[in-house]
């Protein structure tokens, strides 16, 4: 909490490199690429910064790679123009949309050609405890790795699925609860830190091609539904002619042009196979989840009765209609 408050601080006590608008394009000089935590800033690096170069090569503009400790540190970044496009997960995107300007403009596309992705609870290959009932079961005497409050896979998705849906609350059927990105919950299984964890599968498959041997140590006891795949978005103030040229980029690296060859090798790295175009649509399953899990705690809370619930529950309803319509 104090990372984030005093990272907002410097936010709003910088001045802004950049202030966009149509008539300014032609000034742009720079912009700033923000990437989520999945994993350590280190490996982030090593396999963005080359896309980022060539990013940049193309729009014929620098782009800076950004980093934050936290999903929110990117959310925010986008809110205060420090980031203009960025790398999020569905939930985080859904904050961008919301409170910082933004917009879905593409989303990834797996190395496989398949349009998403699973979070995964993983625990030790030698835990005694071989599914999800079993894990629940001993809830009391295990250690349990949960994601960031702002990732679609490590939070929301088994937040409802996972333990909702099974009447769980997951802040007390564990003896301990720790938070953290997917790679390090990944390692803190494989090295017994905790008994089980949740990741996703794609950062599983990084892990598992940098070091197989730490990915051996995992044995998956749930897997949740497919996820839509990660979202792209830009600020939406970014000037038109720069957008344009942003999602050309996106859309065509791997694909064509005379570096298309290295360049989907570079995105195999990532365990990607490109880009397609989206928009905020490919968001809509996540607030239904969202609205959801609201409604059950909502539904299961005693100390919630008569017409203040009734009118909070029907407020739900009402939201889910809109999005179904959607």
């Amino acid at each position: 909490m104090v990372k984030i408050k005093t990272f907002i601080a410097a936010l709003v006590c910088t001045p802004l490199l950049l202030t966009f608008n149509p008539a300014a394009a032609q000034e742009l000089k720079e912009i700033s690429f923000g990437i989520l935590s999945t994993e350590s800033a280190q490996n982030l690096k090593q396999d963005w910064q080359p896309v980022i170069d060539d990013m940049g090569a193309r729009l014929g503009i620098k782009v800076n790679a950004f980093f934050a400790p936290d999903y929110a540190g990117v959310i925010e970044g986008l809110r205060f123009n420090k980031v203009q496009v960025a790398w999020l997960g569905n939930k985080s995107a859904v904050d961008a949309v919301e409170r910082a300007n933004s917009e879905v403009f593409a989303q990834t596309i797996n190395a496989d050609g398949s349009m998403g992705y699973y979070s995964f609870v993983s625990v030790h290959k030698d835990s005694a405890y071989q599914n999800l009932n079993d894990l629940l079961a001993h809830a009391k005497n295990l250690s349990f790795g949960m994601g960031d409050p702002n990732s679609t896979s490590g939070f929301l998705v088994p937040s409802y699925y996972l333990f909702a849906l099974n009447n769980v609350n997951h802040k007390t059927a564990f003896k301990a609860v720790r938070g953290a990105n997917h790679e390090t919950n990944i390692m803190a299984v494989a090295n017994k830190q905790v008994d089980a964890a949740i990741h996703s599968s794609d950062v599983l498959e990084r892990v598992a091609s940098r070091q197989p041997e730490i990915a051996a140590q995992l044995r998956q006891v749930w897997k949740s539904p497919l996820i839509a795949s990660d979202p792209m978005v830009w600020r939406k103030d970014l000037p038109t002619d720069l957008q344009r040229r942003i999602k050309d980029f996106f859309l065509a690296y791997g694909r064509t042009g005379p570096d298309a060859a290295r360049e989907k090798a570079q995105l195999k790295k990532l365990t990607l196979g490109g880009f397609q175009a989206s928009s905020n649509a490919q968001l809509t399953p996540v607030r239904q989840l969202e609205l959801f899990k609201e409604k059950l705690k909502l539904e299961a809370d005693a100390s919630q009765a008569g017409d203040d619930k009734k009118a909070r529950l029907d407020e739900i309803h009402r939201r889910l209609a809109e999005l179904a319509k959607s």
